[in-house]
């Protein structure tokens, strides 16, 4: 059993999920307590490797199977190597999307087989699931909007159409609502500090000793926000 707690942000392309793992590992890391931030695709040279392919504009043609197995490959080696050897070593990990993102965009966005879906996850996480997935939720046109401030050529899924995102979006939205008592709901339209506090006060209710590394159980029925 691990000790440290593996927390996973998601949510469509533009709705924080990447600020809010900033922010919630530095003030782990602040207060003192082992801390280890990732994402997904990616986390190791192999799996960043696979990231560039496959976000890659130019990577045109890709099938959707040939796309779910890319990023089944690329979590199989993160957990492997990165995120389950910290969570062993008492470290929070904290990863920028995981399983709740190929459920969204391979299942409910390109339209695959949910039970695929189910079957390949299994396999690539190898019994490694996250304790809590935090789901933020922002509309499509302020993600779009956010996107467009980057400053930044979009990547092969942001180019896939609003369609593709709506879907994506949706696919979230019925995710969250799932497993409750590992999920947290958070609207993140607002600004990065007030949900950065929302989540912070929504771990401290699931585990009372958070951020210890060796946290109660969450409270049962303690789910979306």
């Amino acid at each position: 059993m691990h000790k440290g707690l593996f927390i996973v942000f998601e949510g469509i392309d533009g709705s924080g999920t990447t600020t809010q793992c900033q922010v919630l590992t530095e003030k782990l890391a602040t207060l003192g307590h082992p801390v280890a931030q990732t994402r997904e695709p990616g986390g190791t040279p192999l799996a960043e490797a696979i990231r560039a392919l496959v976000l890659d504009p130019k990577s045109t043609g890709i099938a959707d199977l040939t796309e779910l197995l890319l990023y089944a490959a690329s979590r199989a080696q993160h957990v492997s190597e990165k995120i389950r050897p910290a969570l062993m070593q008492g470290a929070h990990v904290i990863c920028d999307r995981f399983t709740a993102s190929t459920w969204a965009y391979q299942g409910y966005g390109r339209g695959l087989d949910l039970a695929l879906i189910a079957q390949v996850t299994k396999i690539a996480e190898d019994g490694c699931e996250p304790d809590l997935t935090v789901y933020l939720q922002v509309p499509l046109a302020l993600a779009r909007t956010r996107r467009a401030k980057r400053g930044q050529v979009p990547d092969r899924l942001e180019l896939a159409g609003d369609d593709f995102q709506a879907r994506v979006a949706n696919g979230y939205q019925e995710l969250a609502k799932l497993n409750p008592d590992k999920a947290m709901a958070v609207d993140g339209s607002r600004n990065p500090n007030e949900v950065a506090t929302e989540i912070w006060n929504g771990l401290r209710e699931r585990w009372p000793e958070f951020p210890s590394p060796t946290p109660k159980a969450p409270t049962k029925n303690q789910g979306t926000r």
